[in-house]
């Protein structure tokens, strides 16, 4: 096909406007033209011609170097591949209309081979728009994808051409996001300093009340609280990245996924630790908790038991503290997949928090739907409750809502997860004991269970977890009597001359210490027996 390079000279009449062009009078100067190219590309299916042509080449040489660029895309696709020719064709036509660099040749090759588009012209953001509409998940993950997406993908990469997404650049997006917390804390630290100084200045006085006035002036000026971006959220920001570039280089989009291999903070989640005593004297002086997850020794489990033995809801606490299920599970479950007769329950359903709107949704994993054995006093406990059940349906007659649901409001209708949490923490606080979270009661399950012995495979199903390694990461924490039994145990099967000679030497005492005590018991009965004798007349 043909293709040329030329000379072409911009400069214009100064009457008529038009281009000199030969006539040029500084035509033949070194450095006064600009070098163009043009090359014929194959005509389109109805026949009409396309080219591509780009000017403004400071030298022959540059203007030469494109051209056979082009002639080396246009060398890819075989004389008998149509298809071929026609993409890689429309693709120059399209990097001609729009000035844009020229591909590199190896890259278009692979392109066209795996194909794919060949030009990537899909942002980050339309991408992620696209996925977004795509996913068919429940209500509660699309908002977080939404969120995450909205608030921190798009505005820091959603510009970015999809197929030029690289690393660096999702490492300089969590550089951006680590240096913006900063700032907020730093803001925030500001505000609070202003409103603590305000709250010392007397509210009596015309100087106090302007000073009031000017104070709270600068105060709304100021940026307002906002919360950090923590170590967790950043993972789910990753997580949510990594998940669309993977489906992207599954519908063949991209062969690349940066998200795998950008290296953010790891998150450090807490262990549960047990409210010893030392632990609990500690939280009495100083008011801190030593985790974010606490777990009630079975004292501390029983005591808050018998506090709430009362509450509308006790069987709910009950079912919690022994069978370890999620909050929302416990609120969604029906009578239906309770079978008191055969001591066990079957979780098929739950209540999930949507903001403050509730819906019910199926558990969240395979893993979720499981069988749950009962013991004796939960079902006796769970009878009480469906007979008081009964009794509040019969008092509310027609107005009685019937969910089917073992845990209601008085009326028969949901309970709200999140006011269920509100209760349980007023509870908590009016019991006096140490605090935990409402999903720390499932922590208290897991960890009776393993306490007492119970296989963690066992442990594992009953909590609905994936995996036992879940179980054994969340839960290393073990009741204080059972982990110096555990050691005392291991410590035992290795022998050694010391411990030998420890324990002999411990026998040798106990038998010096009981012929000691024999013999002061012997002296006793003597002298006692002495006292009794009546002297002889």
């Amino acid at each position: 096909m043909k293709g040329s390079t030329y000379r072409r000279c911009s400069c214009r009449d100064p009457k008529t406007g038009k281009e000199l062009g030969t006539s040029c009078p500084k035509r033949n100067s070194r450095n006064h033209c600009t070098y163009s190219v043009r090359q014929e590309l194959p005509s389109r299916g109805d026949g009409s011609r396309r080219s591509f042509a780009r000017g403004g080449y400071g030298s022959l040489k540059a203007a030469q170097a494109d051209l056979d660029h082009v002639r080396a895309l246009l060398g890819l696709a075989e004389s008998d591949d149509p298809e071929g020719i026609d993409l890689i064709a429309e693709m120059l036509a399209e990097v001609s209309r729009e000035r844009s660099p020229l591909p590199e040749v190896e890259e278009t090759r692979r392109r066209l081979n795996a194909g794919q588009d060949l030009i990537g012209s899909l942002t980050v953001a339309e991408w992620l728009d696209r996925w977004l509409a795509g996913k068919r998940i429940r209500k509660s993950g699309l908002n977080r994808y939404e969120t995450d997406i909205r608030v921190h993908l798009k505005p820091h990469i959603g510009n970015r051409r999809l197929d030029r997404l690289r690393v660096s650049h999702l490492s300089e997006m969590f550089t951006d996001i680590r240096d913006a917390n900063a700032q907020i804390l730093e803001d925030n630290t500001q505000r609070r300093a202003a409103i603590d100084e305000m709250a010392t200045v007397p509210w009596k006085g015309v100087e106090n009340r302007a000073r009031r006035k000017a104070m709270k002036a600068a105060i709304d000026e100021m940026p307002p609280f906002r919360r950090i971006t923590g170590p967790a959220t950043r993972q789910h920001v990753k997580a949510t990245l990594r998940a669309s570039l993977n489906d992207a280089i599954g519908q063949q989009i991209i062969t690349f996924n940066p998200a795998a291999h950008v290296e953010i903070d790891p998150v450090r989640k807490p262990k549960a630790l047990v409210w010893t005593d030392e632990r609990v004297t500690k939280w009495e002086q100083t008011g801190e908790k030593p985790s974010p997850v606490m777990v009630w020794t079975p004292q501390q489990t029983g005591a808050f038991l018998d506090f709430v033995a009362e509450d509308r809801l006790y069987a709910m606490w009950h079912l919690i503290a022994f069978r370890g299920l999620r909050r929302g599970e416990a609120c969604g479950q029906p009578w239906s997949e309770t079978n008191l007769d055969t001591h066990s329950l079957t979780v098929s359903s739950q209540l999930v928090q949507d903001g403050w709107e509730v819906e019910t949704s199926e558990p969240k994993t395979d893993s979720g739907f499981r069988v749950v054995a009962l013991d004796n006093d939960t079902v006796e406990v769970l009878e009480r409750h469906r007979k008081q059940q009964d009794a509040d349906r019969e008092k509310w007659a027609t107005a009685w809502v019937d969910t089917g649901l073992v845990f209601t409001q008085e009326d028969g209708s949901w309970l709200h997860p999140g006011k269920v949490t509100d209760l349980f923490e007023r509870l908590v606080a009016a019991s006096g004991l140490p605090p935990i979270r409402l999903h720390d009661l499932r922590h208290g399950a897991a960890t009776l269970m393993l306490a007492a012995g119970i296989d963690v495979k066992i442990v594992s199903d009953t909590l609905g977890h994936s995996d036992t390694r879940i179980t054994r990461d969340i839960y290393q924490s073990v009741l204080p009597h059972v982990g110096k039994s555990a050691a005392e145990a291991t410590a035992k099967l290795v022998p050694l001359q010391r411990r030998a000679e420890a324990e002999l030497a411990a026998r040798k005492a106990a038998r010096a210490a009981q012929k000691a005590k024999a013999k002061t018991k012997a002296k006793a009965v003597s002298k006692k027996k002495g006292k009794g004798k009546q002297p002889k007349k």
